[in-house]
């Protein structure tokens, strides 16, 4: 199971490029930066849970704690890169980095991580036609 999220997590890093890609050569000439880094987010969230709910039966986490599992390690691993990767690959300073996280600057990327913790425990959830319940009830 893990080495399958890592593939999928290795095809959502290309989809969050390819999306950035969008966001800085189509969108944010036409919107402004921060318009377009809203609408970005927005759709890398959505493109996330779209990958979730086809790439989860593949994955194929056998209950809810597994589900868990996927999410933090896709957002563990997505942090990683945002922050080592930024710093290290592109040089880009730390407290450029952080401002991401800064919601009252209107800054959203934070619903990007939510989504992507949250994906594999809603499909998981949504595609056994189960409610969430606790990680420790379904096991």
């Amino acid at each position: 199971m893990i080495v399958r999220s890592l593939l999928v997590w290795c095809g959502l890093l290309t989809l969050a490029i390819a999306n950035g890609t969008f966001r800085e050569t189509i969108l944010a000439p036409r919107f402004g930066a921060s318009v377009a880094h809203t609408i970005g987010s927005a759709m890398l969230a959505t493109l996330i849970l779209v990958v979730g709910w086809f790439a989860l039966p593949w994955i194929g986490p056998q209950s809810l704690q597994d589900a868990w599992v996927v999410g933090a390690t896709w957002v563990t691993l997505t942090v990683a890169f945002e922050f080592l990767g930024g710093y290290f690959l592109f040089g880009k300073p730390w407290k450029l980095l952080a401002a991401d996280y800064n919601i009252l600057a209107g800054r959203i990327w934070i619903m990007v991580l939510i989504a992507t913790f949250l994906a594999p425990v809603l499909v998981y959830s949504w595609r056994a036609d189960r409610p969430v319940t606790s990680t420790f009830t379904q096991r």
